[in-house]
């Protein structure tokens, strides 16, 4: 301790004897000034920090008595890392754990569950209870039904999304018969929506001509199909369908009503046109009938 002040005492006094001078003379710069107040505070500081290293030691001279470390605490301190993470006591405290009973020869020792593995206990029954409240009381998780019904919605809306961009690619040039049953089926609905008024529910044929028998009005295949159901007959009755479907619906409505060749429907309407792949003509139909509308 008297060794530190005379340190001290040695250090400051250069300085106080600068500010001396300094004051004495009273005809510095203003720059010589601002240095020797920096000097003086500086001394201060060094002074303030000496003496509070000083306490400090005196004061752990004072607590180390008190601070003596305990047996199971060295023990603790000489664990290797992982002993020390998972809380493991020191083998060497073994005797100490024992019980007054035992089984059989076998000592039960009094050594509780680590702290975080009662962390980890306790947290999966608060997420038991939390989960169970969300997805099963209010109802507002994701159980796996309503992930299901999710799911589906959104494969719905890209497959719409995919199917408006498909459909609008395909014209009259590019159109193909399709035979897949689910396609043909879309085709279908398309024709009980829009069509069995003048074709008949089961293409037999009314106002409109037959669609079961091999004769057309304005040839036959896909391609002829799809441009009638697109562009329509105006001078027959059969209207414009481009702005009501998509190309992909009349492509299907299209194959369906090729389809339904040779299906033999009750009370069938008679021929009319050509026979397909024969140019042969069909008995003349009257006046009215010419004039009704017309998809072949």
């Amino acid at each position: 301790m008297k060794t530190l002040i005379a340190f001290l005492t040695v250090l400051l006094l250069p300085m106080a004897s600068f500010a001396e001078e300094a004051v004495l003379k009273r005809d510095l710069s203003t720059d010589e000034m601002m240095m020797t107040a920096a000097f003086t505070m500086l001394g201060f500081v060094i002074l303030f920090l000496g003496m509070l290293v000083v306490l400090l030691i005196k004061l752990k001279s004072y607590l180390s008595p008190m601070m003596a470390k305990s047996e199971e605490e060295i023990l603790y301190e000489k664990q290797d890392f992982w002993s020390k993470v998972f809380q493991l006591r020191p083998i060497e405290m073994e005797k100490k754990l024992v019980m007054d009973h035992s089984y059989d020869g076998i000592q039960e020792l009094d050594n509780p569950t680590p702290p975080w593995f009662m962390f980890l206990f306790y947290s999966t029954i608060l997420f038991a209870v939390v989960y169970g409240f969300i997805y099963h009381v209010i109802g507002d998780g994701k159980v796996m039904a309503n992930e299901y019904v999710a799911q589906v919605k959104e494969a719905e809306i890209v497959r719409e999304a995919y199917l408006k961009k498909f459909a609008n690619s395909i014209n009259e040039t590019n159109v193909t018969l399709v035979t897949d049953k689910a396609k043909l089926d879309e085709g279908k609905v398309v024709y009980d929506n829009n069509c069995v008024a003048c074709h008949g529910t089961k293409g037999e044929g009314k106002v409109g001509p037959n669609f079961t028998d091999e004769y057309w009005i304005h040839g036959s295949g896909i391609k002829n199909l799809f441009r009638i159901v697109t562009e329509g007959v105006p001078e027959k009755g059969m209207i414009s369908w481009k702005k009501q479907l998509n190309p992909l619906q009349i492509q299907n409505v299209s194959s369906y009503i090729i389809s339904l060749k040779g299906t033999n429907p009750p009370n069938p309407k008679a021929p009319q046109g050509v026979k397909e792949g024969e140019g042969v003509a069909a008995p003349a139909e009257s006046s009215q009938t010419v004039s009704a509308d017309s998809a072949k």
